[in-house]
Parts: C-alpha cells; structure tokens; sequence
C-alpha cells in the first residue's frame, strides 16, 4: 500500500532532525577534540583547516578520499560552513568536559 504525500513528507521532516541532531552531537564531538589538541588558539584559514581535517579523515579510512579543503563530499556545504559549525559545537560543549 502506497503511503500518501504527507506522511513521506512527515518522515522526511522527522529525519532531517535526527540528521541535524546527530550533525550537532558530532560537531560537538570534533569540536572538544580540536580544542583539547589547541585548534582554537592557532591563526588559520578555514579552506587550510579543512583540508588537514579532510587528510585526517583520509588517514583513518585507510587512505581513500583527498584533501582538498574547498567542499565536503556530496552535502553541498562550503569548507566554511563545516568549520563554523564545529567551531559553534565546541564553544557550547566546551564547558561540560574536561
């Protein structure tokens, strides 16, 4: 039985949640980290930072992928958007772990 146009349209909109959560939680995650290594005190352009965390990204999937530092793989975002939502995560997780 075919559902009808709402309710796709419902769970689509209950999974884009469940996606921005879990793109929150992450962010939040790699934000700690990076704070924790001394990310936030060093000067550097967004596209630069993007293209290490790529080349991190890389090392740990066994070499596949390439850092390029101008867009994520297929989300459509600009290395600066990523960048300024792990920076937002970080600063309001930051406080809560050591």
């Amino acid at each position: 039985m075919k559902k009808p146009s709402s309710k796709i349209r419902e769970e689509i909109a209950r999974l884009q949640d469940q996606l921005k959560q879990a793109e929150t939680r992450e962010a939040e995650r790699i934000g700690r980290i990076a704070l924790k290594a001394g990310l936030g005190e060093i000067e550097i352009e967004e596209t630069a930072l993007q293209a290490a965390f790529e080349e991190i990204a890389r090392r740990f999937r066994g070499g596949k992928g390439q850092a390029t530092g101008r867009k994520n793989a297929g989300d459509g975002r600009t290395a600066g958007e990523t960048t300024a939502t792990v920076a937002t995560g970080a600063a309001a997780g930051s406080g809560s772990e050591a």
